[in-house]
Order: structure tokens, then C-alpha cells, then sequence
């Protein structure tokens, strides 16, 4: 049985791989596919491709288009979520800070450079016609307990992150949300080592066929929203509302938004220079 592993953050985008696993139907297919989670998001799960620690990723599309063409010798070969990711923008909850426009010069706390809320950061500023050079400033906090720490004990001012999964913590009173920002492109992808690809490439189209047969009924499972509730600890309005707006994909990412991402992150000096379609892509 050959084993290959992939990795993804421990979020409710994810509950499908979960339950193709639990069902063991790669096993069925020969295939021992091990799942690693990553607190860190896509800037730890860009450094574990780059390293061989996993084969396959579960990773932010901008995150992942800049890491390749920072020399990450990946591709993309799905859209695996189609729907934009909703950051919410999140303070400590006695933060003298009220409003985005209060956040202008402060603090941003980001997991690492190079991640999502690191770019999401910048997307958020432009947004708001910030100056990207005198009104950024970031702190490494790692994950999100790191933002929780960073934020109580002020190291940083406001956290960019998922809305649904730090709602909780809102709920708790340990942040304060006082605003979003959606990502302007489908929000994850599927990406693999180029090296693994050539080498495995039906066991890929293996894995793809099945987690796809999944996704495309994921929301007609029977009590889908209490289980992602329960499992995540979300409250069932919470999901209600995260499954409506939420839309997988079992496509190719196309060449448009390819294109609008590099030219968002060129623009925000993100990224050097735009890359060809098929140096970032790989079509099965």
C-alpha cells in the first residue's frame, strides 16, 4: 500500500478528507493517505511541501501562487473550494480599537510572512486606501492561539482569520470582530510536488476522484451541519450560515483567476513579476 501525505488546516473546509478517511475509501483504492493538520495555515503548509514533509496540500490559492513563484516546486491541480474565504478582522476584546479605520498604523499579528493573513493584511489595507508602506506593520504570532496571546498582552493590535472558525472565541469575549474581508478569488486549492506528481500521478487522480465524489454531495449529508457543529464546536446557526455561503469545487482553477491573483499581488508588491498559467497549473 503506498503512503502519501497531505495536509490541510483543521477547519471545517476540511470535514470531507475526514470522512473519506474514516471510511478507509483510499485504503480500498491501495493507497495509505495520512492527513496532517496545520495550525499554522498556508505559509506552514508552503514550507512542508518545499521540504518533502507532505505530497499534497490543502492551501490557500494566493498563498500557495506566491510560495511557487518564490521557488516552491509545486503545482496546483484543483479548485477545491470555489467561494471566497471570509477573513474576519479581530481585535482583543478591551481593544481601544472600534473600527478598520481605527487599525491604520497599528499592528497586524499574522501567522507567518508569506501567509494568508499576512496577505490578506494587505488586501484589507488597499481596500480601505491605506498607505502599504507607512500604515503595515506585522507581528509573527504563528497560529491562532499565538493571535489570542498576541493580542491579549497587545504584542499586536488586530488578526486577520477565518470568520467561522474564531467565532468562538468571539462568542467567548476573547476577541471582538469589527469587520470582514472577503478574499477576492475562490479560497482554497489543491497543490502537490511537482516531483511526487510525476511519479504517482494516478494515485492523484485517485484521491481527487474520490474526495470530489464527496464534495459534490457534501451538503445533502444527513445532519451535516450538527456534525460539523459538534466536531468544531460551533454553534448550528453559525454553520447553517457558513454551509450556504460556502461552494466546493471539483474543477481546474482557470487561467482568469490565475491572472486576477497575480495581478492583486503584484500590485501589492507580493510578488515579483506574473507567471505563465502553465508554470503554475497542472491539468490531470
Amino acid at each position: 500500500m503506498k503512503t502519501i501525505n497531505i495536509g490541510g488546516v483543521p477547519e471545517h473546509f476540511n470535514l470531507a478528507w475526514y470522512l473519506t478517511l474514516k471510511n478507509g475509501e483510499y485504503k480500498d483504492e491501495g493507497i495509505n493517505l495520512r492527513w496532517k493538520d496545520y495550525f499554522g495555515g498556508s505559509g506552514e503548509m508552503s514550507k512542508a511541501l518545499r521540504e518533502g514533509e507532505i505530497d499534497m496540500a490543502v492551501i490557500l490559492t494566493e498563498g500557495i501562487i506566491k510560495d511557487i513563484i518564490d521557488g516552491n516546486p509545486s503545482a496546483i491541480i484543483q479548485t477545491f473550494v470555489a467561494s471566497p474565504l471570509i477573513w474576519g478582522i479581530h481585535v482583543a476584546k478591551d481593544s481601544n480599537y472600534h473600527s478598520v479605520e481605527d487599525l491604520k498604523g497599528t499592528k497586524a499579528a499574522i501567522s507567518r510572512y508569506g501567509s494568508g493573513s499576512h496577505l490578506m493584511a494587505y488586501i484589507n489595507a488597499q481596500n480601505n486606501n491605506w498607505n502599504l508602506e507607512k500604515d503595515l506593520d506585522f507581528e509573527v504570532i504563528k497560529d491562532l492561539d499565538g493571535a489570542v496571546e498576541g493580542l491579549t498582552k497587545e504584542v499586536a493590535d488586530y488578526f486577520l482569520w477565518e470568520k467561522f472558525t474564531t467565532k468562538p472565541l468571539v462568542d467567548e469575549g476573547v476577541f471582538r470582530r469589527i469587520g470582514n474581508c472577503p478574499s477576492p478569488w475562490p479560497c482554497f486549492v489543491i497543490a502537490v510536488r511537482k516531483e511526487f506528481l510525476e511519479n504517482n500521478k494516478e494515485d492523484v487522480k485517485t484521491i481527487l476522484n474520490i474526495i470530489n465524489e464527496t464534495t459534490t454531495d457534501f451538503k445533502d449529508i444527513p445532519r451535516i451541519d450538527a456534525t460539523i457543529a459538534n466536531r468544531y464546536e460551533q454553534k448550528l446557526e453559525d454553520v447553517q450560515e457558513w454551509l450556504e455561503l460556502t461552494e466546493w469545487s471539483q474543477e481546474v482553477i482557470d487561467k482568469k483567476t490565475i491572472e486576477n491573483v497575480q495581478d492583486q499581488l503584484l500590485a501589492l508588491d507580493i510578488i515579483p513579476e506574473k507567471w505563465d498559467y502553465n508554470k503554475l497549473v497542472t491539468k490531470l
